[in-house]
């Protein structure tokens, strides 16, 4: 009789975990306490408009692809994945727009036009970038960095004996000053940190991976939102027998002797012989996990990720001045980063990220219309925020300032509205004081330390998804579930 795995939650590293778990032939059940499947990629569709809520954009792929062909299924028969060109078009207060670019020849047209002096600065970079990438992943991204045995291989040394050339001891925002002239371009590649919640005033260089990873290896959309890669794996899921619980919500992880025993639902007992929890570490050790008061203190004096307010707005109108991914940058970021880390309030002129599916497929807004997807960092939940209504009204009108100063004045437009803040994130995904992804990076010891996905402390317990290794994000959520799924294999089909 095969060996029975309780997954708890049904995000991408949950999913993924489970999927490779059935193919592996254990009999897997997974616990939502959601209505929907996905953790924070999900999807809104109100009057005509679709929006993913989650995450946006797609990098690393070949990741997608290798789960699906792991579980036996061709990745191509599951989803359409396409390039976006350009990834990003970022936005500048008194200047026009800047179109980054993954395809190199039109990167270097476009540097080559509004940043002359810098065109050979961003090859230099970008190679810097790539380096970084081809020492970090195969340890840092690839492999489970906690189990020490795994990692005595000669690729390990080599990457500890040649430690600087991952330049992990300055700060992302030191680095990238020291490769660009133009302070427009050190902004925008100061930017990347904010991809796992992090600081890049604060946040080690090492992190300047990120860049190459999105404009190096590209960015991509999936036919139907990104929202389709959950639909896929559900199905795939299925396909394997994964037995799947949504509104089902786990109130307790039981244990005895530090051996996991199964899960509490409902103040019934469900045995397991191992849990793989997607839910987040810390708040997980806090409220499913009794008997560990030591460890949930340690965890919670770790700094959390950023936050985000999210505003779903249907426009009325087209605008063909805006790319699928925007940015519309903050006067000072240093000051944006030192208001929301620092004095954990959010910044009177906040950067804004807005994405519009319908520029890749117009049947996520009516006609003539389009779905804008508006994101703004914040601080964790703490003690220093006023109330939230007032806030995020406040919020609102910042962003619709910022977006009229760069000729966007669409307040009259607006035909439906929704809102999710982190309050939402933390009640919704038991997401830490609603950090989005975990833990920060702000420092060297938390950027190569998140918490292991095998548990120490309880026997048969493991975990998936972006506060565990390797970290937030699409890919790195799937791969936790794929670390995850690998050490329940080694350590419990014994």
């Amino acid at each position: 009789m095969p060996k029975k795995i309780i997954v708890i939650g049904g995000g991408i590293g949950g999913l993924s975990g489970a999927i490779r778990l059935a193919k592996m032939g254990y009999d897997v059940h997974l616990y939502e306490k959601n209505k929907m499947l996905g953790g924070k990629m999900g999807r809104i569709c109100r009057e005509g408009f679709t929006f993913d809520t989650g995450p946006t954009l797609l990098t690393m792929p070949f990741v997608v692809e290798e789960l699906f062909q792991f579980a036996g299924f061709d990745a191509a028969d599951m989803l359409q994945i396409t390039p976006v060109e350009p990834v990003c078009r970022y936005f500048f207060r008194d200047s026009d727009p800047f179109d980054a670019s993954a395809d190199q020849k039109t990167m270097q047209r476009n540097l080559m036009k509004r940043f002359p002096k810098d065109m050979v600065n961003y090859q230099r970079f970008m190679h810097y970038a790539e380096r970084i990438y081809n020492k970090t992943a195969p340890v840092f991204i690839f492999s489970p960095v906690h189990e020490i045995r795994k990692l005595l291989k000669w690729q390990v040394f080599q990457t500890l004996l040649t430690l600087y050339q991952i330049d992990p001891f300055r700060t992302v925002h030191q680095s990238v000053k020291r490769h660009f002239q133009d302070p427009r371009l050190v902004q925008l590649f100061d930017r990347y940190p904010t991809y796992n919640g992090s600081n890049p005033y604060r946040a080690p260089a090492t992190l300047n991976v990120i860049p190459y990873v999105e404009l190096g290896l590209g960015g991509y959309y999936i036919k139907g939102g990104l929202y389709s890669l959950v639909e896929s794996m559900q199905k795939a899921a299925k396909t394997l027998n994964v037995k799947i619980h949504t509104e089902t919500e786990v109130e307790r992880i039981c244990h005895d002797n530090h051996r996991i025993q199964g899960v509490s639902i409902h103040g019934e007992k469900i045995d397991a012989d191992a849990v793989l929890c997607n839910a987040d570490v810390v708040t997980s050790h806090h409220d499913l996990i009794d008997g560990f008061q030591k460890k949930a203190k340690r965890l919670g004096r770790l700094e959390p990720s950023l936050s985000g307010l999210i505003f779903f707005w249907g426009i009325r109108g087209e605008h063909p001045n805006l790319g699928q991914h925007n940015i519309f940058f903050s006067q000072d970021y240093q000051k944006e980063f030192t208001r929301i880390f620092q004095d954990l309030i959010p910044s009177e002129d906040p950067t804004v990220y807005v994405s519009i599916s319908s520029k890749s497929e117009s049947r996520h807004a009516p006609e003539g219309c389009e779905n804008w997807f508006v994101l703004v960092n914040m601080p964790y939940l703490n003690e220093n925020q006023s109330d939230e209504n007032e806030l995020t009204n406040r919020i609102r009108q910042a962003v619709l300032q910022k977006l009229k100063t760069c000729g966007l004045d669409i307040e009259k437009n607006i035909l439906i509205e929704k809102t999710i803040t982190p309050r939402d994130i933390a009640i919704r995904f038991r997401s830490n004081r609603g950090s989005i992804y975990g833990i920060s990076s702000n420092t060297l010891n938390s950027a190569f330390k998140r918490p292991p996905n095998r548990s120490r402390q309880l026997r048969g317990l493991y975990f998936a998804g972006g506060s565990t290794h390797p970290g937030g994000g699409v890919p790195m959520c799937m791969l936790s579930g794929k670390i995850a799924a690998e050490l329940i294999n080694e350590f419990e089909s014994r």
